[in-house]
């Protein structure tokens, strides 16, 4: 198992990244062995500051890296020896089984459409998130970012999406599937959830429970959410907001501490033909541990040999 990590992704990087990447390799069994992408000189050199040891890991040598504020079409076509679009070179051609990074979330979303591509069946990818709930454990909600704009057809795509990871990567057995919505009532909603709802109740190979209202997303209403990513990207960075309110107003509580996006690492892309994981601009090296060990679950899973075969 070679897992794929941009260290030059990210607000913090390389500092944090590597830091990440020490912290995941303690974690890590004989056999799983972690590729770092980027400046490989740089990163010798943090590993050892660090207290690290470079023979621990793999180098790909990729000096240029992609800025948060570029254009993901341009950067990836126009910079092929960043971190990321190397990335997606070895993912391509199976010299690493995953790949994540910290970086461009544009680019990492073009990068994983035209480089590993989406499965055959899958009108469009989409972006999951966690989302904890009041009493234990967490669901999973998608799409938070990677389509703006839906049709009807592909929210029921995204609920089976859903499903197969909360399944086979966290074991959450039969998970429920809701809407996103402004009601509990079948006939409320825009013309998305309109359209969408008939085609999630026809289809039987998710366990679809109906509308989900925002307040009981956090509830045991339902393991999976569906929405568009326009409202999932509303909802997630709201509640991003959470803990650090409760930080700011001085308090600790155990549940909005499972707030903290560093538990989860990083968010999937389900739907294209390899393990691809997006962590945070603000990613810590918590957080880019926890989004390595999120990578080996992913292909210890076969995932996506199962989303395959769903969707075939």
């Amino acid at each position: 198992m070679k897992i794929g990590l941009d260290i030059l992704g990210g607000d913090f990087a390389p500092e944090a990244t590597i830091q990440g990447a020490i912290l995941a390799s303690k974690q890590l069994a004989d056999g799983q062995q972690l590729v770092l992408i980027g400046d490989e000189q740089i990163a010798k050199q943090h590993i050892e500051q660090a207290g690290g040891n470079p023979a621990f890991f793999e180098y790909v040598h990729a000096p240029d890296q992609i800025g948060m504020n570029e254009h993901p079409t341009k950067a990836i076509a126009q910079k092929p020896n960043s971190s990321i679009s190397v990335g997606f070179q070895l993912l391509k051609e199976g010299a690493i089984d995953s790949f994540a990074s910290a970086g461009n979330t544009g680019a990492m979303l073009v990068g994983a459409v035209f480089s590993v591509k989406t499965i055959p069946g899958v009108l469009r990818p989409a972006i999951a998130t966690n989302v904890p709930k009041i009493k234990q454990g967490f669901g999973i909600l998608l799409d938070v970012g990677a389509n703006a704009d839906c049709k009807p057809e592909m929210l029921p795509q995204f609920g089976l999406l859903g499903s197969l990871f909360a399944e086979h990567v966290y074991g959450i057995q039969s998970p429920a599937v809701g809407l996103l919505n402004i009601g509990e009532e079948e006939e409320k909603g825009n013309m998305l959830t309109l359209g969408a709802y008939p085609l999630m109740k026809d289809n039987k190979r998710i366990n679809f429970i109906g509308n989900v209202e925002s307040r009981e997303l956090f509830s045991d209403k339902a393991d999976v959410v569906v929405c568009d990513g326009f409202a999932g990207n509303v909802v997630l960075k709201l509640a991003e907001s959470f803990y650090m309110l409760t930080r700011k107003k001085g308090f600790s509580d155990s549940f909005f501490d499972r707030f903290n996006y560093e538990q989860y690492g990083g968010s999937p892309v389900l739907g294209v033909n390899a393990p691809v994981i997006i962590g945070h601009g603000i990613s810590s090296p918590e957080a880019i541990k926890n989004m390595v060990l999120l990578s080996k679950n992913m292909i210890e899973s076969e995932i996506i040999e199962k989303i395959k075969s769903a969707f075939n």
